[in-house]
């Protein structure tokens, strides 16, 4: 099993820049006609009148490249496969046919493979007439022993200075002075949880459980050490510490926080609240994602790239460009917070006598605690074995309020409203708000001047109208449903409990569950087995009518 969404490995990567090209807003990009075997990504707008940027690498970091060509940033990306560079014949495919009379510069990320290629397709070109001029990228500060540091993230913050020198008018020698001081200027630091799934082969499982790696190279390559913790504190203040290293004086600073393909939305926005917490937050002047800029496929993991600011740096980076894959730069702004309305947890009702009440009450909550246990175990035949522990907090709740003479008693109609409210708060999961609503609703008709058992239906049929269940779908309503009918009806209370009795039995004989857990169970696991919630409720009416 491939574990990864494609058709064939083969036609992975072109498929994908097809897509990508299909999908750009601006609709600005084309693919280079150069061949089955190149894969060259180029602006339509391109007139040749101004420096060309080209940049590439191996496939597997997306958006980069083919996301950065637009106006203001690259004018064509060079495609490779999957964490492989383009070939020499590629890279040159692309000076020949972008570049123009002021040159081309090529952005390279340093690996050897990219080196090699595109250094040799440089010399090829310069041998054809043309200008071309490199710079590589070196952000990587995670091994600061490696005399050949590695381009990472901050490769994303070169392109974005570059293009504006370029979209600008400058010179090759302005463009390529432009982009080797923002790469003086970059650090980056990533660290991941696990590894990138590699189309065709298996995942490294190297980092363990509650590990993390710092450093980890953007094709899965071993990083600088492990760490003990994936706690994001800890981690955050261990990274900062290390890019606060490379800005001693304390200098303005542009971030990048990039996702290297597998940190949900939710992480993205912890590690943003952290990093802008800690003291390397307090230098940052222009702040860029959360987003995936760089990628490593799926890994879990992250990198935070610093790009120490001057106003020139700065006005680059927050020019407009028109790439899908950038993200704009924006300064950070102070958490605000606005003054609201207090809505009160509950309506404060006065205490009141009714012994008639009192003891319906008393019988209701005393039942459903003694069957605490039961009912966890028949719901763990049927759901997740926590429906009594559910029913007995409310019922523990509601009689314990009962015992110190807090419930209107003789206000019916405050009484159910109190109760709804009670039930919403201490009663886990679906089935709290479910009985609340009935409650809060049935309380409402009585303060309309609706009898108990009109309204108690009516408040039933709130439930079944925001729940979505209906009799028939092995739930409590099968139960109640007939008990209420009854008391509707005018039928006393021994014939209501008969109703509800019969009402449960039915849930036994149903062979498919339509709401609740029991509705992810197959025939076999229901039959002969009582909904947890009508047994409950055929119970409470047994003794009710046994009290009378």
């Amino acid at each position: 099993m491939s574990q990864f969404f494609m058709h064939q490995k083969s036609d992975l990567v072109s498929e994908a820049i097809e897509g990508a090209l299909i999908g750009n807003p601006w609709h600005s990009l084309s693919l280079l006609d150069a061949g089955p075997d190149i894969r060259v990504v180029v602006r339509n707008d391109w007139d040749k009148k101004d420096v060309a940027l080209i940049s590439g690498g191996g496939s597997g970091h997306e958006p980069a490249h083919v996301g950065f060509v637009g106006k203001g940033m690259l004018t064509a990306a060079v495609c490779g496969d999957i964490f492989a560079s383009p070939s020499v014949e590629a890279v040159l495919s692309a000076i020949i046919n972008v570049t123009g009379e002021k040159g081309c510069l090529l952005i390279v990320k340093n690996y050897t493979g990219d080196r090699l290629n595109f250094g040799l397709a440089a010399e090829k070109a310069k041998k054809l007439g043309f200008k071309v001029e490199l710079v590589m990228v070196t952000d990587d500060i995670a091994l600061p022993d490696n005399p050949q540091p590695r381009g990472i993230a901050g490769t994303a913050l070169i392109h974005k200075v570059a293009g504006y020198a370029a979209a600008s008018g400058k010179s090759l020698e302005e463009v390529m002075a432009a982009a080797n001081e923002a790469i003086a200027a970059t650090a980056s630091l990533g660290l991941a949880f696990s590894s990138c799934h590699v189309p065709g082969e298996k995942r490294d499982e190297r980092v363990k459980e509650g590990q993390s790696e710092l450093g980890m190279g953007i094709h899965g390559e071993p990083g600088a050490s492990t760490l003990k913790t994936q706690d994001s504190r800890e981690i955050v203040a261990l990274m900062a510490a290390k890019l606060a290293e490379h800005n001693p004086d304390n200098k303005k600073t542009a971030l990048l926080i990039n996702n290297l393909g597998g940190f949900s939305s939710l992480e993205m926005a912890v590690l943003t609240r952290e990093v802008l917490r800690s003291p390397l937050g307090k230098q940052v002047d222009l702040l860029i994602g959360p987003a995936t800029l760089v990628s490593a496929l799926d890994m879990k993991g992250f990198s935070l790239s610093t790009l120490l600011l001057t106003d020139a740096l700065a006005e680059a980076l927050q020019a407009p460009v028109e790439a899908s894959g950038w993200q704009p730069a924006s300064k950070p702004a102070p958490l605000n917070t606005r003054q609201s309305e207090k809505v009160a947890r509950q309506q404060h009702f006065a205490p009141s006598e009714n012994a008639s009440t009192a003891a319906i009450v008393a019988t209701v909550c005393r039942t459903l605690a003694e069957l605490e246990t039961e009912l966890n175990q028949l719901d763990a035949k049927v759901g997740d074995g926590d429906t009594g522990s559910t029913f007995a907090a409310g019922a523990k709740k509601i009689l314990a309020e009962l015992e110190a003479n807090r419930l209107p008693l003789n206000e019916p109609e405050n009484l159910l409203t109190l109760i709804g409210e009670e039930l919403a708060v201490v009663m886990g999961g679906s089935s709290g708000v479910l009985m609340s609503i009935m409650f809060t609703a049935a309380g409402q008709k009585l303060e309309e001047g609706e009898a108990l058992p009109q309204a108690l239906s009516y408040g039933l049929e709130r439930m079944q109208h925001y729940g979505g269940a209906r009799p028939g779908d092995r739930t409590m309503i099968d139960a109640l449903d007939p008990a209420f009918a009854a008391l509707t009806a005018g039928k006393s209370r021994e014939e209501a409990a008969q109703a509800a009795k019969a009402g449960a039995e039915k849930t036994a004989q149903m062979s498919k569950a339509q709401a609740g857990r029991s509705s992810y169970l197959n025939q076999e696991s229901l039959h002969g087995v009582k909904d947890p919630g009508a047994y409950a409720v055929e119970q409470v009416f047994a003794r009710l009518a046994a009290q009378q």
